[in-house]
C-alpha cells in the first residue's frame, strides 16, 4: 500500500459521520471490564496512550481454549502462531513482528508484573485460565515509556479479577477428550479482599501423541483501599503441564495424515513448571500524589524432548532443552497530579535474572532416544541478565479537547554467562538506551479524536552464548533502536459505536533475528514495518451487536546489515502475513438466549527472509456459540470451533541442514465442539 493511500484511508475515516467524543481518549474496548480492575493512583494505559484495546470479562470467561494467548485472536490486528507442539503451543504478535521466537517484540504482564522469560517468549501467559481474567489490555507502539526490555512493538497486560463477592466454576468438555474444570472464588469485607484460582484441563489431542495435562493454583490478598491512604496486596501462582509432542510435519506427511505423528516424535515432550509471587503497594502520600510498587518473583523451568526434521543423518534435528530461569524484579511509580491541566509521571524498574539452559543433542533413531547418552552437549550455560530502567513523563492538558503527553526513558543492562571449558565474558556493553516519546490527541468534538504519537524503543539480544555476550573475538554489537510514528482517528459513527482508523511506521536501525533456543543468529540490519489498523464495533438494534477489523501490513528489510553473503535488502521479514481480519455478531435470541458468530482470517508469508521458498500460512476460520441462561446461577453454552472444518497448518522454515532445507508445518485442530456448564453464586 503507497503512502498516498494510507493518507487517504485516514482523510476517509476523518470524514465519516459522527457526532463527536467526550474526551481527549482514543482506546477502544470490546466487552465490559470491572472498574475495580483500575488503580486509583496510577496512571492507566488508557489515559495516556493512544492505541490501546480493551478486551473484556464478558468475552474471555466462557471462552474454550487450550491456551489463554488464544483469547486475544479476537483482538484487531494480533497474528497468533499456532505452533500446536505440546507445552510449546504458540503466542501472539502485532505491528508486522511474528511469533517465530527471532526477535520476540512484546511486552508480556500479568496483574502489571512483567512476565516474560529471557529470550522474550510469553509462556507465563498459560498460567492464566479464561474464568480468572478480567480484562486483556493491548498497547500498541512505540510511545509506552513504562517498560522497557521486550517492549519493542507495545505490550499486553492481563488483569486477573480483583475483589468481589462470588464463586464462580465451569466444567467442559469437547472434541478430543478435552475436560476442563474451572473454580474462582471472590471474598471481600472490611478493607479485605481475597481472590483464588483452581483450574485443570486435559486432552487427548488433536493428533496422535498430543494428550496434554496442566494444572494451574492461583490467590490473592489485599488489604486496605486508597481512600484510606494505603492498599497492600501480595499475588502468588504456580503452574504444571505435562505434555506430549506430536512434532512437525513435511508436506508430504501433511497430505497423507494431518492428524498423525511420525515415529521419530514418539518420545517428544515436554515437562514445565512455572511460578509467580509479587507483593504489591499503592500510597496515597498527599491529596495530589501517590505511588506503587511491585515487587515480585517469576521461576520458570522447563524440560523439552523434541524432534525437528525427518532427515535420517546427524543429531542436529533431536534435542533435550533444559531452562532454569529465576528473575527477581521491582517497578515503582510516583504519579504527582500538579495542577487540573498537569500530571506528572516517573517510574523505576529493576530485574535480575539468574538462568540455565541446557541443550543436549542426540543421534539418529525411530524413535529418538532421550534416555541414550547425548552425542554431544551444545549447551551448559548459567548466565545472569540485568535491567535497570527508569522514564518520566508529563500530561499536560491545556483544554479538555487537547492532551499533548511527553515523555523519556532510559535502560541500562549488565550480566554475565558462564560457558563449559571454563569460557566466561559480560554482556555486550550497550551503554545508556534513551528512548524519547511524544504523543498529542485532539477532539474535535463530542464524538470525534484524532491524535499522533513518536517514540523509540529498542532491542537487545537476549540467550547464553555470542552475541549477546562478549566472549573470545566476539565484536561488540549496538542496540537496535526502533523509531515508530502513528496517526489516527477515534470516532462514533452512531449512538454506542466506536470506530478507530490509524497509520503507523516502524523503523528499526541494526535489527537482529536472534533465536536462543538454537543459537541462531541473522543480522538484518535496518528494517520497515508500517501499516494501517481499522477497527469498529456497533449495536444494531436493541439485540445485534457487530465487531470488525482489518489490519493491512508489511515488513521489509530497507538496508541489509550483512556483509560476505547474499543480500537481504528489498526483502521481506520472514512469518508477517500482509493483512490479518476479525469479524463478529452477537444476536440476543430472547432474554435467555444468546447467540455468536466470530471469523478470524490472515493473509499468506514467506517462510525465511531470502524470499525464494514460497509463502503458507493463509487462512479464514469461522466459529460459532449459543449460550442459553437457565437462572441467573446456571449456564450453559455450546461452541463450535472452525465450524467449516478449514484445513490449515502453521509453517516454518526447517534449516538444520543448509543443503536440504525444507518447509514444516503444525496442522490446525479442525472443526471441534464443546459444551459448557456454568455457576455463578
Amino acid at each position: 500500500m503507497t503512502p498516498h493511500r494510507l493518507a487517504a484511508a485516514l482523510a476517509a475515516a476523518t470524514l465519516a459521520p459522527c457526532a463527536y467524543a467526550q474526551s481527549a481518549d482514543s482506546a477502544l474496548t470490546l466487552g465490559t471490564v470491572d472498574v475495580r480492575q483500575r488503580s486509583e493512583g496510577q496512571l492507566t494505559a488508557h489515559q495516556v496512550l493512544t492505541s490501546v484495546d480493551v478486551l473484556g470479562a464478558d468475552r474471555i470467561e466462557d471462552s474454550n481454549v487450550q491456551h489463554s494467548w488464544e483469547l486475544l485472536g479476537q483482538m484487531p490486528g494480533i497474528q497468533l502462531t499456532e505452533t500446536r507442539q505440546g507445552a510449546e503451543s504458540g503466542k501472539v504478535s502485532f505491528r508486522a513482528f511474528n511469533g517465530e521466537g527471532y526477535l520476540n517484540a512484546i511486552k508480556t504482564l500479568i496483574d502489571g508484573v512483567p512476565s516474560n522469560v529471557n529470550s522474550g517468549n510469553q509462556r507465563f501467559i498459560d498460567m492464566l485460565f479464561p474464568l480468572e481474567i478480567s480484562y486483556i489490555e493491548v498497547v500498541r507502539g512505540t510511545n509506552d515509556p513504562r517498560y522497557g526490555l521486550h517492549n519493542i512493538g507495545g505490550n499486553v497486560n492481563f488483569g486477573t479479577r480483583q475483589g468481589g463477592n462470588y464463586t464462580d466454576g465451569r466444567l467442559a468438555y469437547g472434541s478430543d477428550a478435552t475436560r476442563d474444570a474451572q473454580l474462582a472464588i471472590g471474598r471481600e469485607a472490611n478493607g479485605v479482599a481475597q481472590n483464588y484460582f483452581v483450574g485443570t484441563q486435559a486432552s487427548g489431542g488433536y493428533r496422535d501423541h498430543d494428550t496434554s495435562r496442566k494444572y494451574t493454583v492461583g490467590g490473592k490478598w489485599y488489604y486496605g483501599n486508597m481512600d484510606d491512604g494505603m492498599r497492600i496486596g501480595l499475588t502468588a501462582r504456580a503452574y504444571h503441564h505435562q505434555a506430549e509432542e506430536p512434532g512437525f510435519m513435511t508436506a508430504a506427511e501433511l497430505q497423507a495424515n494431518r492428524r498423525g505423528s511420525a515415529r521419530r516424535n514418539a518420545n517428544d515432550a515436554d515437562d514445565r513448571d512455572m511460578r509467580q509471587l509479587a507483593l504489591h503497594a499503592d500510597l496515597r502520600l498527599a491529596e495530589t500524589l501517590s505511588a506503587a510498587t511491585r515487587i515480585y518473583y517469576n521461576r520458570y523451568e522447563d524440560d523439552r524432548q523434541v524432534t525437528f526434521s525427518d532427515l535420517r543423518t546427524g543429531n542436529a534435528p533431536r534435542q533435550r532443552r533444559v531452562w532454569d530461569e529465576t528473575q527477581v524484579g521491582m517497578l515503582g511509580t510516583l504519579t504527582w497530579r500538579a495542577h487540573d491541566t498537569l500530571t506528572l509521571d516517573g517510574g523505576i524498574n529493576y530485574e535480575h535474572q539468574d538462568n540455565g539452559y541446557l541443550r543436549q543433542r542426540f543421534n539418529y533413531s525411530e524413535p529418538t532416544d532421550f534416555s541414550a547418552l547425548p552425542a554431544r552437549i551444545q549447551s551448559d550455560d548459567r548466565h545472569t541478565f540485568a535491567h535497570r530502567g527508569a522514564y518520566a513523563q508529563a500530561i499536560y492538558q491545556p483544554a479538555n479537547a487537547l492532551k499533548i503527553v511527553s515523555a523519556y526513558r532510559v535502560d541500562r543492562f549488565d550480566g554475565r554467562t558462564h560457558l563449559p571449558g571454563g569460557v566466561s565474558g559480560p554482556l555486550q556493553r550497550y551503554g545508556t538506551i534513551g528512548q524519547p516519546k511524544l504523543s498529542v490527541v485532539y477532539a474535535l468534538g463530542p464524538t470525534t479524536n484524532v491524535y499522533a504519537n513518536w517514540g523509540r524503543t529498542f532491542q537487545v539480544l537476549t540467550g547464553s552464548t555470542a552475541p549477546a555476550y562478549l566472549t573470545a573475538g566476539q565484536a561488540a554489537v549496538q542496540p537496535s533502536t526502533n523509531t515508530g510514528k502513528e496517526a489516527g482517528v477515534k470516532f462514533v459513527p452512531f449512538a454506542g459505536s466506536q470506530a478507530r482508523v490509524a497509520v503507523w511506521q516502524q523503523d528499526a536501525e541494526n535489527e537482529i533475528s536472534n533465536m536462543p533456543a538454537t543459537g541462531t543468529t541473522v543480522v538484518l540490519g535496518q528494517t520497515r514495518r508500517r501499516g494501517v489498523d481499522l477497527q469498529a464495533s456497533a449495536p444494531l438494534g436493541e439485540r445485534w451487536t457487530v465487531w470488525a477489523s482489518h489490519a493491512y501490513q508489511e515488513a521489509k528489510i530497507t538496508r541489509d546489515g550483512r556483509s560476505g553473503v547474499v543480500s537481504l535488502q528489498g526483502r521481506e521479514v520472514a512469518a508477517v502475513p500482509r493483512h490479518i481480519s476479525t469479524l463478529g455478531v452477537d444476536y440476543q435470541a430472547t432474554a435467555s438466549l444468546q447467540l455468536g458468530m466470530q471469523g478470524r482470517a490472515q493473509g499468506d508469508y514467506y517462510l525465511e527472509e531470502r524470499n525464494v521458498a514460497g509463502k503458507y500460512g493463509a487462512f479464514a476460520v469461522l466459529d460459532l456459540s449459543a449460550r442459553y441462561a437457565i437462572d441467573p446461577r446456571w449456564s450453559v453454552d455450546v461452541q463450535v470451533k472452525n465450524a467449516t472444518g478449514r484445513e490449515y497448518a502453521y509453517a516454518w522454515w526447517d534449516s538444520f541442514f543448509w543443503d536440504q532445507p525444507q518447509a514444516m508445518f503444525s496442522p490446525s485442530a479442525g472443526r471441534s465442539v464443546h459444551v459448557g456448564v456454568s455457576m455463578r453464586l
